[in-house]
């Protein structure tokens, strides 16, 4: 099939069936440093689109034969809503995907759209691609077309929150010396509150990037969401979950790490060695740690005694 892809296992979403937009090359209104395709001008349209007829009929084959997926995700070799007929792909997807979830991940270029915010409102999961809120950093990693500000985005997002009441995650793709500096997480900190999103997935490459930058392991990762507000739903993705992340934690230390960081179970098994499992889990019984609920994953932070 010429648009659809997968099933892809994914943690976070479960498993997913993908529509690609661009099937035949890659079409992005950015030309971001860590992007797994190769480097291609900018563009603002998508040539030559696969018709919403090709790609309902290709996705109702595809269901047939995976019956089984959670998640129908609409992405593209680029960026999915530079796809003309978006608006009218989701609302054939909608009737007939039952009870299948639809997501979209999105670059967020054109939210300041609100046409685009109208289309994207009908998903059940919109994700978000917020890299940077400083323009410096914005033109530095993301190289958007120069019609494209940073500051457009962020109130784009701010607004298309207050029409949409379902599950947002923003993603912020961490590239070490550009959006991973104290000046640019306190930007972070400024901006992101006003946002109100159920998630936001802080990451590093974990593929071959198009330009020659490093990803930044697990350890790192953990280290730099501590510099996010405590308040914020911070959850770290990585496939670089390095072995020797495992250390020692007391009970003080446990109890510190989660109130600046709440983590998942994954992330508290990468972090603490055995004996720090077993007090995580006596603090847990004990009710000094509490479970919450954030989207699709459940966190442990301090309890509010």
């Amino acid at each position: 099939m010429k648009t659809i892809f997968g099933p892809v296992p994914s943690r976070r979403f479960g498993k997913s069936l993908g529509i690609d937009l661009s099937p035949e090359k890659k079409q992005c209104n950015y030309d971001c440093l860590y992007c797994e395709l190769a480097a291609a001008k900018q563009v603002n349209s998508i040539e030559n689109p696969p018709s919403v007829d090709m790609v309902i009929s290709e996705l109702k084959t595809a269901l047939k034969k995976y019956p089984d997926v959670d998640v129908i995700t609409i992405t593209a070799n680029g960026e999915p809503t530079l796809y003309p007929y978006l608006d009218e792909l989701i609302d054939e997807i909608d009737a007939i995907k039952g009870n299948y979830k639809t997501l979209i991940l999105t670059n967020s270029s054109t939210i300041t759209n609100p046409k685009v915010q109208k289309t994207l409102a009908k998903l059940d999961t919109v994700k978000l691609s917020l890299d940077c809120v400083t323009p410096e950093a914005f033109k530095k990693l993301d190289r958007p077309l120069k019609s494209i500000t940073i500051q457009s985005i962020i109130d784009g997002i701010i607004e298309f929150r207050t029409i949409y009441n379902k599950e947002l995650i923003l993603e912020i793709l961490m590239v070490k010396g550009i959006n991973t500096t104290d000046k640019e997480i306190e930007a972070f900190n400024q901006v992101l509150p006003n946002i109100d999103a159920d998630r936001i997935d802080i990451g590093s490459v974990d593929r071959p990037p198009a330009y020659p930058i490093e990803p930044l392991s697990y350890a790192e990762l953990i280290e730099i969401s501590k510099k996010f507000s405590s308040s914020l739903p911070i959850h770290i993705t990585s496939r670089h979950k390095a072995k020797d992340a495992k250390g020692s934690f007391s009970d003080e230390e446990i109890l510190s790490t989660l109130q600046k960081r709440p983590l998942t179970m994954d992330d508290i098994k990468t972090l603490f060695d055995e004996d720090s499992f077993n007090r995580f889990q006596s603090l847990l019984d004990s009710k000094k740690i509490e479970e919450k609920i954030l989207g699709t994953l459940k966190f442990y932070s301090t309890a509010n005694l």
